[in-house]
């Protein structure tokens, strides 16, 4: 829900213009060359990050080099192979399946709707949605982490709950500029706005912040 001190439309717009000047190019931290090797990437990075998915995919799709490699692999040896990204079993078990679902259901392409991509195993909404944004270049509003604690920290909205949360962005950013938000927003979480000590005197948006405004 929001609360009575959120941000006015141009408030927002200024936030958006800021971070476009700090970080000019949005890119994705998983490192990718085809559209589900971004989908099993990030199914790996839940629960890890994405530096040390980035260091396990090379071996994972060198092994498996195709779609049809991956929905025929052994699952025990896949296990291996992703096992220091955790929850290995489970990861290994729906890459699998999705793999073989991906082959007789869609023509070995990753989807482009939202309902097509939640039924994929392992895929919840945040994946969905990176998967319409970067592969599909549909509006998108990715609720990680970074996005949960940054967008409740400068007053964009006021809760924790992930589903509210991209409700709420997607009333306030323009459509077309929402997945690139998404993605600055982990940047300037990684760089500046960090969970336990922010760097606030670094902070481009420091003037809109609701956290600053406060203390």
């Amino acid at each position: 829900m929001r609360g009575d001190n959120m941000h006015t439309k141009d408030e927002v717009a200024e936030i958006i213009r800021l971070l476009e000047e700090c970080y000019p190019e949005p890119i994705c931290a998983l490192e990718y060359r085809k559209d589900y090797e971004l989908l099993f990437a990030a199914r790996l990075a839940a629960q890890c990050t994405d530096a040390r998915v980035n260091m396990v995919t090379p071996a994972l799709f060198g092994r498996y080099p195709s779609l049809e490699d991956i929905a025929a692999a052994d699952v025990s040896e896949l296990e291996d192979i992703i096992h220091s990204c955790g929850f290995y079993r489970t990861k290994a078990r729906d890459i699998v399946a999705a793999a073989t679902m991906l082959i007789d259901e869609f023509d070995g392409r990753v989807p482009g709707e939202m309902e097509e991509l939640l039924r994929l195993p392992g895929v919840g909404r945040k994946t969905a949605n990176l998967m319409l944004g970067d592969i599909h270049n549909k509006p998108a509003v990715v609720v990680d982490t970074h996005c949960i604690r940054i967008s409740n920290r400068i007053g964009l909205v006021c809760t924790k709950d992930p589903a509210k949360i991209e409700t709420e962005l997607r009333k306030i950013l323009p459509a077309e500029l929402s997945s690139d938000f998404c993605h600055r927003i982990v940047l300037h979480g990684r760089a500046i706005c960090t969970a336990r000590k922010p760097d606030c005197g670094r902070c481009c948006i420091a003037g809109l912040c609701r956290a600053q405004i406060r203390s």
